[in-house]
């Protein structure tokens, strides 16, 4: 419902921002209020409490100088008990938090090498997390989850990296073999002096 009657009704996993006279008034809760707006009293909007999900691509370099882009999946929810805070601090939820990612990114992935970035992708997600919540909880926000779901190495990068598995695994498939026929020889020269015995 709209406010011509001086009633607004506030949907569940959502609150209500008031004002009096354009001054902060209180926090209302899911269900249909009231506001008398002939004494200077409306709403100034709604807050959601449901988890949202924000995904950063964070492109940064490797301490072996390769580029590689870094997903980041954030998941946050305002918190009832901060709503004023969630609803009045900040003016873009999504560009602090995805400032905040990439700061922390961009300070741990430089100090790892290629190989160990992906190795230690769930040490990166608890650096964000720490850092996120410490932040994000001055605002009235909770982080409930970080998952860093891509790490993609520079499209070259991929391709080196593949002919270079590519190498070790004919590299491997060349010893085998080899392996293979060396055991054939030594078999067809103990079958030789066993034929030549009789």
């Amino acid at each position: 419902m709209g406010q011509a009657l001086g009633c607004i009704q506030v949907d569940q996993s959502t609150v209500a921002i008031t004002e009096t006279f354009g001054k902060f008034d209180e926090v209302l809760e899911p269900a249909c209020h009231c506001l008398p707006w002939n004494f200077g009293k409306q709403s100034a909007g709604l807050l959601s409490l449901r988890v949202q999900q924000l995904d950063v691509k964070c492109e940064t370099k490797t301490k072996d100088n390769v580029f590689v882009n870094v997903v980041a999946s954030i998941q946050y929810r305002a918190l009832a008990e901060k709503a004023q805070d969630a609803f009045y601090k900040l003016s873009n939820t999504r560009a602090q938090i995805q400032s905040y990612v990439f700061d922390v990114i961009r300070a741990s992935v430089p100090k790892l090498e290629l190989d160990v970035v992906f190795e230690q992708k769930n040490d990166i997600a608890k650096a964000v997390e720490e850092e996120l919540e410490k932040a994000m909880s001055h605002y009235g926000f909770e982080i409930v989850q970080i998952l860093i779901v891509d790490i993609e190495p520079d499209e070259r990068v991929k391709r080196a990296m593949n002919e270079i598995n590519a190498a070790a695994r004919m590299r491997v498939a060349a010893n085998e073999k080899a392996e293979a026929e060396k055991i054939l020889q030594i078999k067809r020269a103990e079958g030789d002096g066993e034929l030549n015995q009789f």
